[in-house]
């Protein structure tokens, strides 16, 4: 049992050059900004060849969130320490913008698929704009059948791709918020982007299929591109270019934030010496005078510790990290 005086939780700013690193490694995230056509585990390989090159040895490479090769935007790397944040990362809500085409439904509901549905309706933008309400708050929705969702133990796509005829259960997701984000003033749309803010576990192809439905006719998304991933924003996302430098000896402190760039959603919390050590030993503290919740926890250094969580007057470890 170990007690401490009251500390108020923060949120300090970060400082995106301190990044923690010792005996040859580095922990800490890259945020890249997907290209077209590449996929997150060819995103992944290439973090870890460019650290590679740049003399880091071997490092565990996570990504918190997959994107399809034909989205673009925020994909979540973590690196060393940081993969311990993924899970929390796959939780996170994200934020989306994307391009539905009015008149064809594809397989895979996107622009690579195979036609498989045509409709000579195209919807008003005042229709479209009644509609979209409609689909805010939580709703059920059918995965697409190309999604990496099990079916009888075996991803959907490959059953598709296979040419069976598959069932996906409809499931729960969250649509906290949905908007038309370039509106205008035609009769008629044969396109519209919209802007989503998301759960985990929202399809945009199968949102853009059931929006395009409750307007009367079909769709595909054209455009998909990820603007957030938990609170990574496409302002600290980098190029494929700009990774590839650091093979080339480019400082990693301009392109890797910090580990603590991912907990900056929820309150740090400042412990004293023995509070600090006690936590690292993975006992459970009591006395910690503040509330129920989330927190990360940093020494007198301002070094994460670890991720813990109040509860009843207990302060417990729920991830720690070793840096």
């Amino acid at each position: 049992m170990c007690g401490q005086k009251r500390r108020k939780p923060s949120r300090r700013k970060i400082d995106s050059k301190a990044v923690g690193s010792h005996g040859g490694t580095v922990h800490g995230w890259i945020i890249l900004d997907k290209p077209l056509g590449l996929g997150s585990t060819q995103a992944v390989a290439a973090v870890k060849r460019n650290l590679r090159e740049a003399g880091y040895g071997k490092v565990k490479v996570g990504h918190g969130g997959t994107l399809d090769p034909l989205a673009t935007g925020v994909l979540p790397i973590a690196i060393d320490e940081a993969t311990k944040l993924c899970g929390r990362m796959l939780d996170a809500s994200k934020v989306y913008d994307f391009t539905i085409k009015f008149g064809e439904e594809t397989a895979g509901l996107d622009a690579e698929g195979e036609v498989v549905a045509t409709s000579d309706i195209r919807p008003t933008m005042e229709q479209i704009t009644k509609v979209v309400p409609t689909f805010t708050g939580t709703i059920e929705q059918i995965p697409p059948a190309y999604s990496a969702i099990k079916v009888d133990g075996k991803r959907a796509y490959d059953r598709a791709r296979a040419g069976e005829a598959i069932e996906i259960a409809a499931r729960q997701v969250t649509i906290y918020a949905l908007s038309v984000s370039e509106p205008v003033r035609e009769a008629t749309m044969n396109e519209v982007t919209l802007s989503a803010h998301v759960s985990k576990g929202t399809y945009i192809r199968s949102l853009a299929r059931d929006i395009s439905h409750a307007l009367g006719t079909v769709g595909h998304v054209t455009m998909l591109r990820r603007a957030k991933a938990g609170p990574f924003t496409l302002d600290q996302a980098i190029s494929l270019d700009k990774l590839n430098e650091i093979g080339k000896g480019a400082p990693a402190k301009d392109i890797i934030l910090p580990l603590e760039a991912g907990l900056v959603d929820i309150p740090a919390l400042d412990l004293s010496p023995d509070a600090a050590k006690a936590i690292q030993q993975g006992r459970v503290l009591t006395g910690v005078a503040t509330k129920d919740g989330l927190y990360w926890a940093r020494d007198a250094e301002m070094r994460a510790l670890a991720l813990v969580e109040q509860i009843d007057g207990e302060l417990k470890t729920v991830r720690g990290f070793n840096l």
